[in-house]
């Protein structure tokens, strides 16, 4: 993965002045998740998302509150608007570790942390990366890399787990084994079909 000087006006050249930005303000921020991913495979990001040691309210205060949307400030995220439409805009979360799951979706709350922590709560390897764009370095505390190789779809801790937290995410499994053409590794599958056929069964 290489970075060419930065172009605010392309999603990847804005994507980089917000981790810039956020660094020279003296706090950690990375890509994370789905664009390092797929950054990796040789796939064009969709859209970009960075995470940081900035709270929301730092990051409305450094981008100002016309640049920003506090579309999930209660979980650490705001969306940060580019200069030009084809900038596209950039969600920017603060390092989390989350709380308790009461309703197959959400949790209840957050706790800010590290990155090291904020890998842990993400759904899969392959996810759960980060890279930092300025010293071109990719960040892996879950493996993902080993398994991007190996074309391994595999969840980050107890795959039980993962799926009990957000239903959504055996949906995610399945969508993601298919289109990357990955297997799932055997406690992932084993955690799918037990979550399906949890759910198949009446109440």
């Amino acid at each position: 993965m290489t970075v060419s000087a930065p172009n605010a006006e392309t999603p990847r050249g804005f994507a980089l002045e917000v981790v810039k930005r956020l660094r020279e303000a003296g706090f950690e921020a990375l890509w994370a998740g789905g664009c390092v991913r797929d950054d990796l495979l040789g796939i064009v990001p969709k859209d970009y998302d960075v995470a940081t040691t900035a709270t929301p309210e730092q990051v409305i205060g450094l981008f100002g509150k016309r640049k920003t949307i506090p579309v999930g400030v209660s979980f650490g995220v705001v969306i940060v608007l580019g200069p030009t439409r084809d900038s596209g805009q950039v969600e920017v979360a603060t390092f989390r570790a989350d709380g308790e799951y009461h309703d197959g979706r959400r949790p209840v709350d957050v706790q800010f942390c590290s990155a090291k922590e904020d890998a842990k709560r993400r759904d899969f390897t392959i996810n759960g990366m980060f890279y930092d764009p300025l010293t071109e370095q990719v960040i892996d505390y879950v493996g993902g890399q080993a398994d991007l190789a190996a074309k391994l779809l595999r969840a980050i801790g107890d795959a039980h787990a993962r799926f009990t937290e957000d239903k959504l995410r055996i949906l995610r499994a399945i969508r993601f084994a298919s289109t990357y053409e990955f297997q799932l590794d055997a406690s992932t599958e084993t955690a799918v079909k037990l979550s399906l056929i949890h759910i198949s069964e009446p109440t």
